[in-house]
């Protein structure tokens, strides 16, 4: 029997900024919906996956930054850089901020963590 994880479940504070921050990264909104003023639900699902993520307002009781330490891999962090930044040339300067300053920028909550896979 085949199984496979459809959704993940970010506890977030601020479902505007992760709903923007996702999307800039250019993951795929699937949906943003809400039912009166105690519940929204955003879904987006990064470029090339099954999985997407959700979050929202009365989604989970769970803290914000409560999910410890997803993992989101990329065939490398620079072509990750690239894909972010608009697939540019040079990958260690872009619009005068190096690759790490991005992976920096990029690393800090509510979004997983990087990692690079052969």
């Amino acid at each position: 029997m085949d199984m496979k994880l459809e959704v993940v479940v970010l506890p977030v504070a601020d479902v505007g900024r992760a709903n923007d921050f996702y999307k800039e990264l250019g993951w795929r909104l699937d949906a943003d919906f809400t039912s009166g003023a105690d519940f929204r639900v955003v879904q987006l699902t990064p470029p090339g996956s099954a999985c997407s993520v959700i979050f929202g307002t009365g989604v989970t009781a769970a803290p914000p930054g409560s999910l410890d330490a997803p993992l989101l891999t990329v065939e490398t962090v620079v072509r990750g850089v690239q894909r972010r930044s608009g697939d540019v040339e040079d990958p260690e300067r872009m619009d005068g901020e190096s690759a790490r300053e991005i992976l920096r920028r990029v690393a800090t909550p509510p979004q997983p963590t990087l990692a690079a896979v052969s």
